[in-house]
């Protein structure tokens, strides 16, 4: 009796073990499965995960609800954390490519599109191809989408698109006879609005002036963004050509240069327009001290809006010194008779590896969050704030927290600016366009900064670009007309 006990108890023993082995076994092809970020349900569970992200102040209210975009996207992956960094507009780029540099960068960022062949000549972006369903990338406008890509490489996903507008005063641009109407729907030439911003400079009995004409900002972030808006317009839509040929040494740029130069000596604008920061050019705005301001975004009406309310309630929050403003939405001139093209902005989150290379779940992960955070009930709410139009059906299907009132005619006006948006260029070649971000850097922008302070004239700095330009692209490889 004794014995046949041992022996069933050794048979018992033996039995558990193969279970317990199989059982292993089959939590181990469960895993290979059931990626972190799959929701697979495997007896060992998901892999726990970190995604990291660097993201600026996109809407007035968008960096306070990360907290709550934190919690919701772990109920959605309880596996995944979401870490978000704030940046402010100012340190966003800097920061980024400080990480970058040593190594480490966020998982997501947030980027201009044009921004994309900068990382990429680096080597630091992921392909999200691999992780994203077709469903997901059903989800966004393929107008969109194609910014942020590079050959077949879709090296992140666009949060929205606008238009980089101007906008003036109402009451400003009726009093200095200006057809503001008639600007939104067709346009005017560099003749039409220099003659326009000319009249509605004031002054004081000492001939000081106390309202200029045209503010745009061109200092820290903004620095390169008058140029470049501007140039659109002016018959150089791009860095490159048709035949990728450098197109800033072309005579329209010469002949751009020089009109940014009248309108400071016309008095248009100030003279230390150099210094004038985004800050700067909306409080000279708000408070009177410009009749049309720039760059300009939608948005900007909800903002005059707001602190129009804050004055008529005695708020002391208001803009110290503010005055009640509508803001008009208008196009930027076309200059040397060219056509206007606006300058269609798509920003959004682009994906980054660093010294080390992540898996293939992590990635999986990347795009998870990527997705979450540039559609649906978030991308709603920042694209309504915005007054921008979702650029996903999951956001346009997404109720909003708050409903804010619209001026028909500025609708209309951006419904007219986004009609001549030009299709983002995709055929620029990754070195081409990291030669040109360089230019613009080493050359344009500090040349810039030169000519609006009157320390050059518009030839050095023309004469400067194509120096560079030859040097880069060689006589070749630059546009000669």
């Amino acid at each position: 009796m004794l014995k046949r006990t041992r022996v069933f108890i050794l048979l018992l023993s033996s039995i558990m073990l193969l279970s317990l082995l199989s059982a292993c076994g089959g939590n181990g092809s469960k895993s290979a499965d059931n990626g972190a970020g799959s929701g697979g349900n495997g007896e060992s569970g998901p892999q726990k995960d970190t995604i990291t992200a660097l993201l600026p102040p996109v809407s007035a209210n968008y960096q306070a609800r990360f907290a709550v975009m934190e919690k919701e996207f772990n109920e959605l992956y309880p596996n995944l954390t979401l870490k978000i960094e704030p940046a402010s507009w100012e340190d966003m780029t800097q920061k980024l490519d400080t990480q970058v540099n040593a190594g480490s960068p966020p998982d997501i960022a947030w980027v201009g599109s044009t921004g994309i062949s900068k990382y990429a000549s680096l080597g630091v972006l992921l392909d999200l191809n691999p992780v994203l369903s077709d469903e997901v990338k059903a989800d966004y406008d393929e107008v969109a989408m194609k910014h942020f890509q590079l050959g077949e490489a879709q090296y992140g996903l666009p949060a929205y698109l606008a238009i980089h507008s101007i906008g003036g005063n109402k009451q400003f641009l009726e009093e200095a006879g200006v057809d503001w109407r008639n600007v939104q729907q067709n346009g005017w030439t560099y003749e039409e609005f220099r003659d326009a911003i000319k009249r509605g400079v004031v002054k004081n009995d000492k001939g000081e002036t106390t309202r200029y004409g045209f503010v745009f900002a061109t200092s820290g972030v903004t620095s390169k963004d008058y140029l470049s808006i501007m140039a659109k317009s002016a018959g150089l839509p791009d860095y490159f050509d048709e035949n990728l040929k450098f197109s800033y040494t072309s005579k329209k740029f010469l002949g751009l240069l020089t009109a940014l130069r009248e309108m400071i000596e016309d008095g248009s604008m100030p003279k230390e327009l150099s210094s004038i920061d985004a800050g700067k050019r909306w409080n000279m705005f708000l408070t009177g001290q410009t009749m049309i301001t720039g760059k300009g975004l939608v948005s900007f009406e909800n903002s005059a809006r707001l602190n129009n309310e804050k004055l008529q309630a005695n708020d002391g929050s208001a803009v110290a010194d503010s005055i009640e403003a509508e803001y008009i939405a208008l196009p930027v001139p076309s200059f040397n008779g060219a056509e206007y093209i606006p300058t269609a902005v798509v920003d959004g989150y682009i994906a980054l590896r660093g010294k080390k290379e992540p898996s293939e779940e992590h990635i999986k992960n990347i795009g998870l969050a990527i997705s979450f955070l540039s559609s649906g009930s978030i991308a709603a709410n920042y694209s309504n704030e915005l007054f921008l139009t979702p650029i996903t059906e999951s956001a346009r299907n997404s109720a909003v927290l708050e409903e804010y009132p619209r001026n028909e005619d500025n609708q209309k006006a951006d419904q007219m600016m986004m009609s001549k948006a030009v299709p983002a260029r995709t055929d620029i070649p990754t070195d081409l366009a990291a030669e040109a971000i360089k230019i613009e850097t080493e050359v344009i922008v500090p040349k810039l900064q030169a000519l609006l302070a009157n320390e050059i004239t518009p030839e050095q700095m023309y004469d400067a670009v194509k120096t560079a330009a030859i040097k880069s692209f060689g006589e070749d490889g630059i546009v000669t007309d």
